[in-house]
């Protein structure tokens, strides 16, 4: 069973910075589409960004310009770098890591605190 984990939450100031890190215990980690979410208090979690086996990468509009994906594959972690953090990017912050064999279904960490906060 693949189990995935993050780390690296906290309490920032508006305009700091944080690296979330994520790893996901399979040998196939290469080829895994690997994505981070989040979900604030009394709202639906979102995608805010993906990446794909081949290291493309797509983000969500609101945090383009400050926010980076990014795996080691070597290491089997994918990264989310956050710069320039606002009070609105407060949330727990999930990865999610999709198998690329046919019928898998997606996993889930237990997620990780981001607290954008004077």
């Amino acid at each position: 069973q693949v189990q995935v984990v993050e780390s690296g939450g906290g309490l920032v100031q508006p305009g700091g910075s944080l690296r979330l890190s994520c790893t996901a215990s399979t040998g196939l980690f290469s080829g895994y589409l690997m994505g981070w979410y989040r979900q604030a208090a009394g709202k639906e979690r979102e995608w805010v960004a993906s990446i794909s086996s081949g290291g493309r990468t797509t983000v969500r509009d609101s945090v383009k310009g400050r926010f980076t994906i990014s795996r080691d594959n070597a290491k089997k972690m994918v990264y989310l770098q956050m710069n320039s953090l606002e009070p609105e990017d407060t949330a727990q912050y999930y990865c999610e890591a999709e198998s690329p064999v046919p019928g898998s279904r997606p996993v889930w960490g237990q997620g990780t605190q981001v607290t954008v906060s004077s």
